[in-house]
């Protein structure tokens, strides 16, 4: 049976890569559907007879920048024999890809969020999930070596993906790729303050200096 309608007169991952280009340089909300239609060379009603709306077709170009620039830091974690080799990795990948000269400098998944209009609340909460997958990628990978406690290791998970997104603010304000090494150098010095035995709240009574006596 022939198939119905006219046939796509454009290459689909073609058109979803130049997507992907246009929403990292101008982010979501300064990115329009007449936008992506001109840069993609297509019309509206052929994005969203592809891609579906606005909002779905960024689900994909993050699904695709996840696939690319986002691969090497997760590789990273998953291939570094041990949790600090990891993390160290894991940093100068992400370094490395936000200050490439062929692309913006800025992880996507900081930095392309919309920050006002009710209507995008669901853009917001599927970048911030993808940004909790990265704080719990992490904190899986420090579990695998580390015997801390899970308080502890939220800490340290959440203190490393705090420095993930800070290298991404600190690349497009003008940091070059040198300035981050810096960065990750000092995180990196603070491994074996961080990564000692978690206080609990007993241990930290009896550390703690005594009282003089009288005062409360």
């Amino acid at each position: 049976m022939a198939t119905r309608g006219r046939p796509r007169t454009f290459d689909p991952d073609t058109a979803l890569r130049t997507a992907l280009d246009l929403f990292w340089e101008r982010g979501y909300e300064g990115t329009s559907l007449s936008d992506l239609a001109q840069a993609m060379g297509i019309a509206s009603a052929s994005i969203y007879a592809c891609f579906g709306s606005k909002e779905e077709l960024f689900g994909k170009v993050m699904a695709l920048y996840g696939a690319t620039s986002g691969e090497p830091p997760r590789r990273a974690l998953r291939e570094e024999p041990t949790a600090r080799e990891a993390v160290h990795a894991m940093l100068r990948a992400t370094a490395d890809e936000i200050t490439r000269p062929d692309t913006p400098h800025y992880c996507m998944l900081v930095l392309a969020a919309p920050t006002g209009a009710v209507e995008n609340h669901a853009v917001r909460e599927m970048l911030g999930e993808r940004r909790r997958g990265q704080f719990a990628a992490i904190r899986e990978r420090l579990a695998r070596d580390l015997t801390l406690s899970a308080a502890g290791l939220d800490a340290v998970a959440r203190y490393y993906a705090t420095v993930v997104q800070g290298l991404s603010v600190q690349a497009r304000d003008g940091a070059t790729r040198a300035d981050l090494e810096t960065v990750i150098t000092c995180a990196m010095a603070a491994w074996d303050t961080l990564t000692s035995a978690t206080e609990t709240p007993d241990t930290a009574d009896r550390l703690a200096p005594p009282r003089s006596k009288g005062r409360p």
